[in-house]
């Protein structure tokens, strides 16, 4: 089979680019994206300049403020972005139709046809990007989907200094695992931060020694997983560039501007998320086999608890009679909630199990069917507490 050619695309700092292009006096200070500290805000998108003084995205931005003080903060313009990025990829899908959208800011190409040198493909494409939008973006080169993601990490880890990276990274076929040896683990797709510590106790710290390990250790340590990790550590992939790109879940989360202890607004908030998680569901035709709820206390810890139906559903009761019921099993009267999630996933498109056209009755009656479900699984106790909650609407 003949070498493909893939671009991974990134544009650099998105949010913050736009947000340059909308005030020009931006440009050069350290700023960030996000909300109000005082409404225990999220730093979603921050400059160079920003990044130097220790700001990152995901962090609070009462920290941030703390951390450089002439930070400036901007409120997000959504509508700006989503507009930003439907005009990038569009100059995209003018080089090839094989573009893979996997975020906001960025996809992978597929320009194995195209006759001209990879590397001149991507200083052309980054030069158009720029003369057309205003936006800066940084590009990795390679035979597949993971070389070229990493690629392009690898040219903006190496940047320093206010300015965008405006990266182009290319590994040359055959070069792969060369390329990749040096990195650390935690570089690669599937190693995250419980996994790299679990290689660490083994002496394993890049992704050559990673590489160098047989399969039957990696078997043992990780199960089926050590199979993928150890192909990916020598480079291989095999996954296709996907036109359009598979919705895999859908979920609604809040964090709350204050902790909330209250039983009655906790479970209303579970009412609202799954509400809306139904929504969307029936928006794309999906119906959810699996319904998880996502909870985090005060002190950052979080985690999810989810339950396979024996049907998969799309409506609203089912969703939120098994979140609730999830939520009772972890839930103490009293104790403080920072943020609530809601999702589905184990999507299925077109089978309507609970129909639209089921009376009440039905529907109580099937839900019903769930609640056995659960009490099977966790024990009577466990629908007690959120029982008051299944009801006729």
């Amino acid at each position: 089979m003949p070498a493909r050619t893939i671009i991974h695309i990134d544009l650099d700092a998105f949010f913050c680019a736009v947000e340059e292009l909308r005030d020009s006096s931006l440009r050069g200070k350290p700023f960030a994206v996000g909300g109000k500290p005082e409404e225990r805000g999220v730093v979603a998108s921050c400059s160079y300049a920003a990044r130097r003084c220790g700001v990152h995205s995901a962090m609070p931005t009462a920290r941030a403020v703390r951390l450089c003080k002439d930070l400036i903060l901007v409120s997000p313009h959504r509508q700006a972005y989503r507009q930003a990025s439907e005009n990038v990829m569009s100059i995209l899908r003018t080089v090839t139709p094989l573009v893979e959208q996997i975020s906001i800011d960025e996809a992978f190409l597929d320009v194995s046809d195209l006759q001209e040198d990879p590397g001149e493909t991507a200083r052309a494409l980054q030069a158009r990007v720029y003369q057309e939008t205003g936006l800066p973006c940084s590009l990795g080169v390679a035979v597949n989907k993971l070389v070229a993601k990493i690629a392009t990490d690898v040219g903006k880890a190496g940047h320093h200094g206010d300015a965008p990276p405006n990266a182009i990274t290319i590994v040359p076929p055959g070069s792969e695992r060369e390329f990749l040896s040096p990195l650390a683990v935690q570089m690669l797709w599937g190693v995250g931060p419980k996994t790299a510590e679990r290689l660490r106790n083994k002496r394993v710290y890049t992704i050559g020694q990673l590489a160098d390990l047989p399969e039957k250790v990696l078997l043992q340590e990780f199960g089926r997983n050590g199979f993928d990790i150890a192909q990916r550590a020598r480079g291989l992939d095999d996954r296709p560039v996907l036109i359009e790109h598979e919705i895999k879940s859908i979920s609604q989360e809040i964090t709350f501007q204050k902790d909330l202890s209250d039983e009655k607004r906790l479970r209303k908030t579970i009412q609202d998320l799954a509400e809306q998680v139904g929504r969307r569901l029936r928006q794309h035709g999906f119906v959810a086999g699996t319904i998880r709820l996502k909870v985090r206390w005060p002190d950052f810890t979080t985690f999810s608890r989810q339950f396979t139906l024996a049907q998969a559903t799309d409506q609203d009761s089912v969703l939120e009679g098994v979140a609730q019921t999830l939520f009772s099993q972890v839930w103490k009267a009293g104790r403080a909630v920072r943020l609530l999630g809601v999702g589905a996933s184990n999507l299925k498109q077109g089978i309507y199990q609970l129909s639209l056209w089921d009376t009440p009755d039905e529907k109580m009656d099937k839900l019903m069917k769930v609640m056995e479900e659960l009490r099977e699984r966790f024990g009577d106790n466990v629908i007690q507490r959120g029982g008051q909650l299944v009801r006729k609407h």
